[in-house]
């Protein structure tokens, strides 16, 4: 017998804010921040975690975590393995899907847009930011490569570690960073009832302009 509860009878109501237009900045570039820095100040766990969805060259759908790094009006920065899974699918096609989602402020956040690489020097300066470990395991793994094994991938990066003790890390040729630049940008707000907020912006011609989307 299934272990699994009856999912289809859990529920939740969402009480804890609204989102009206009058309270929106007219930017969503404004509004995403100051709605990312009430995440970090309510102490959220990785708050910068976005889904990121690409579709392959045979129009299949991926999505995974990623980090976000920066954000402000020319787009929104990941750092990744260029040569990777999401790397080779931006490749062909660099029409992408990000979502935050804030569980405990119960809000989330969808943005459209199209990625791009970075340039070599900004990921040069993010690269050597990181713990010396996060340089390590870039330099050591063939992201989404099949490998022979876990002990494979640990020999690999003491090989590396060894190798670069008292020396900087070069950055990898295959890593680096992408840049979405959004096309639309939709606050969702949970409300009673699943009668959710929904303000949706769409950029044409250069500006923003905002409409509210049933929930």
């Amino acid at each position: 017998m299934s272990k699994l509860p009856p999912i289809e009878s859990l529920r939740a109501d969402y009480t804890r804010a609204t989102l009206d237009e009058a309270d929106a900045l007219p930017d969503p570039i404004a509004q995403f921040e100051t709605w990312l820095a009430a995440a970090v100040s309510a102490g959220l766990q990785e708050p910068h975690a976005m889904s990121l969805a690409t579709v392959d060259a045979n129009g299949e759908p991926s999505a995974r975590i990623v980090l976000l790094r920066r954000v402000d009006h020319h787009g929104f920065v990941f750092f990744t393995n260029y040569a990777s899974a999401k790397g080779n699918d931006i490749a062909k096609n660099p029409q992408v899907a990000l979502l935050f989602f804030w569980k405990e402020l119960e809000r989330q956040v969808r943005i459209r847009g199209t990625a791009s690489k970075v340039t070599r020097e900004e990921s040069e300066a993010y690269f050597h930011s990181r713990p010396r470990g996060s340089q390590l395991g870039a330099l050591a793994s063939p992201q989404s490569q099949v490998v022979t094994s876990r002990d494979w991938l640990d020999a690999r990066y003491e090989e590396l570690s060894a190798q670069y003790e008292g020396r900087e890390v070069p950055l990898p040729e295959t890593w680096g960073g992408f840049r979405v630049v959004p096309t639309s940008i939709e606050f969702w707000q949970g409300r009673s009832s699943r009668m959710h907020d929904r303000l949706h912006y769409q950029r044409e011609d250069g500006t923003w302009r905002r409409a509210r989307l049933a929930p």
